[in-house]
């Protein structure tokens, strides 16, 4: 059986697209909120990102390098570049050098993603093509079962015709005079059922 094919929206397809740049753009965003707010060459909040930049590097790589989970270390680095990036931009005066690291972190965001998507489409592929393969399997089997059901279903409406005529044939033969069942039996074909007599009281 045919499954319906579903069309996704447009937003579906491309969430997925915007989502690296929304993110950096939102750690910017918080960022320079954060400068207004009184993070502006504030020595003790820089170092509070610094700090905590460097422990999510740190399990990044603890998560890559021992571990061998690269969605962890994917993760892992990817937070951060956010706090690295919103410790920049909650710190600096002027908006030049957040921008300049918001554009260096939405490419390389886009750059891990894309590796993410070529990979999720390989799979995707390979399981359209594997679904494809066992329907075309299962068609043709069921194929295959139709048209021998259909050469037995022949062959037995074929040998019914032919009982059907040769009883015919004999219940003919039999009719017709100086018919000897005997001259059958010796020739190799089975015996033919007598008729039954019945007896009455004339034949005592």
């Amino acid at each position: 059986m045919n499954e319906p094919i579903v069309a996704r929206h447009w937003l579906a397809l491309a969430a997925p697209k915007a989502a690296p740049a929304v993110a950096t753009s939102t750690v910017l965003i918080l960022g320079r909120i954060w400068n207004a707010n009184g993070a502006e060459h504030s020595i003790g909040n820089a170092a509070l990102m610094v700090v905590l930049a460097a422990g999510a590097a740190t399990a990044g790589t603890v998560a890559a390098g021992r571990l061998g989970d690269s969605t962890i270390a994917g993760t892992a680095f990817a937070a951060s570049g956010g706090l690295a990036l919103a410790g920049v931009a909650g710190y600096a005066d002027g908006v030049s050098l957040p921008l300049l690291l918001w554009a260096l972190a939405t490419t390389v965001a886009y750059g891990l993603a894309a590796r993410y998507w070529r990979t999720d489409r390989r799979e995707t592929v390979a399981h359209e093509r594997h679904t494809v393969e066992r329907r075309e399997e299962h068609a043709h089997v069921e194929r295959v079962e139709a048209l021998r059901a259909g050469a037995q279903i022949e062959v037995a409406r074929e040998g019914a015709a032919y009982a059907q005529a040769l009883a015919a044939a004999l219940t003919a033969r039999a009719a017709l005079p100086g018919f000897d069942p005997a001259q059958l039996t010796q020739a190799g074909l089975p015996e033919l059922p007598t008729t039954r007599t019945h007896t009455t009281k004339e034949d005592w």
